[in-house]
This record gives C-alpha cells, structure tokens and sequence, in this order.
C-alpha cells in the first residue's frame, strides 16, 4: 500500500476524531453543567476538568473541519456530497425557521426562533446537534468505504506517479529543458483531469481530448468552480506553448507558474 495511501487514511481518522470532539463541544456549549455532569458520572471527578480544557470551541474550529471533512467526501463518496454540505447550509427558500431546517450555519451564527408573547422557542443551538452528527456519521462512512475497498484506489495511487513526473519535470527545467519540462506537466494535468472525469461520471465525446476539453466538461458539471477553471486554462496556454517548436518560446517563469500550477491541481482538483 502506497505511502500517501497511507497519510490519506490517518489524515481521515484524526478528521473523525477531531469530528467526535466536536460533537462533545456543541452539546457542552447547548447543555451546559447537564453535560458536565454526564462526563463527570462516566470519568469521574478526577478526569472532568483535563476532558472539558481539551473540547475545541466548535465556532472557532468548524469551519476548518468542514472544509477538510468536505473535501474527504468529494474524494471519496461525492454522491454524498450534497447530503453532507445540506446538513450546514440552510434552504435557500424558507419562509419559516424551525427545528426542522435549522441548520449548523444558524447555530455559527447564533440564531434563535422564539414565538409569541412568552416567548417560546422554536429553534435554537441545540436543533443543529442532529445536522452536525449526521455530518459526521457520512465521514465515518467515506472511512468504512475506504477499509472495505470498495473505493477506487487508482486516483490515490496514481498521485504518487504524478509526484514523480513533476519532480522529474523540474529537474528538466532545472537543467534548461524548458518545453521538455512543460510537456511532461501538461500530461501529468491531462491525466489528472481524466481521471477527475471518470470520478464524476463525466464523458467526454471528442477522440483525443485535452486539458481544456477536460476542464470544460467538468465546469459545465460544476465540478471545478470559474476560478479554478480559469487558472487550469491558464496551464493549458503556457503547455501549448511548449508543445509548439515554431512558436513563442516558454520562459522560465511561465514554466515555474506552470510546475507549481500542476501541484496546486493535483491537490485541489478532485
């Protein structure tokens, strides 16, 4: 099993366990000394304190969480990937707030329903505990998909292959072999960006397509967002560019942008 395979897999179980502490953090934070107490009748009074002072405050640290549990989920089951980000953001129509649409970005932003004229509340923290869990229930999934080896291992253990194409790509322009250097970051892109493809179910009519054939076809599946497929058109023009003797020559700094740009893809593009 390959190295980054292996990172990959601890990278997602310190995900899940950072995911359970912060499940302990929203039902401190909702239920108070309730929840005190409860920790208190499973460790005892010894062991309270040192548990509480190592709970995140789930504001300050969600965010990161999501952004990283999200991207897990994109990788690994991304027909869940809707589910999973449905749990934070509330329906953009909703003519009324209840315990039934609130949702993880109302408690960030620490809204609370109450009604009539004693005040009764309909929604509040304690609403998003459930859209938080089951946040967490689709990771701990995506980890069960990966343990039974049902998910694809190509993309993971191709990457180590691509890693190596780069690094021998930059000692090509290390050396001088500007355009040599530009070709073999515009495979490694090109290669990358079909097996993104096949990830999303995305096919592609054309014979022998390219990088922007690849890039279009997953913009036009909201599967790269405008910003990302401008900066993947950007690394297909410096590539032509190398792919053409008779034309304008590459400079060292185009093929920098486009050895680091060819990094950023393979990391960020999935």
């Amino acid at each position: 099993m390959s190295e980054k395979f292996e990172k990959f897999s601890k990278a997602l179980d310190k995900l899940i366990k950072d995911g359970d502490m912060l499940h302990m953090a929203m039902q401190l934070d909702c239920f108070g000394e309730a929840f005190v107490e409860r920790v208190r009748e499973q460790l005892g009074d010894d062991k309270v304190e040192a548990y509480l002072e190592k709970l995140p405050e789930f504001k300050d640290t969600y965010q990161a969480w999501y952004s990283e549990a999200q991207s897990v989920v994109k990788q690994v089951l991304p027909d869940r990937l809707s589910d999973f980000q449905s749990y934070y953001e509330y329906p953009r129509v909703r003519k009324e707030i209840t315990f039934q649409n609130y949702m993880i970005r109302d408690y960030l932003q620490g809204l609370r329903i109450t009604r009539g004229y004693e005040q009764k509340v309909i929604a509040e923290a304690r609403h998003a505990i459930p859209e938080f869990v089951q946040q967490l229930n689709i990771l701990k999934a995506a980890r069960d998909k990966l343990e039974s080896a049902l998910i694809d291992l190509t993309a993971i253990m191709q990457a180590d292959l691509f890693d190596s194409e780069v690094s021998s790509a930059r000692a090509l322009a290390k050396a001088g072999y500007l355009r040599a250097a530009g070709a073999i970051c515009g495979v490694v892109i090109e290669k990358h960006l079909q097996q993104v493809c096949d990830a999303h179910g995305v096919s592609i009519r054309k014979k022998n397509p390219g990088i922007s054939d690849f890039n279009q076809a997953l913009k036009d599946k909201d599967a790269v967002s405008v910003p990302q497929w401008r900066f993947i058109q950007h690394l297909a023009d410096i590539r032509n560019l190398c792919d053409h003797a008779k034309g304008k020559e590459p400079t060292k700094d185009e093929i920098e942008d486009l050895l680091s740009g060819t990094e950023k893809v393979l990391k960020t593009v999935f």
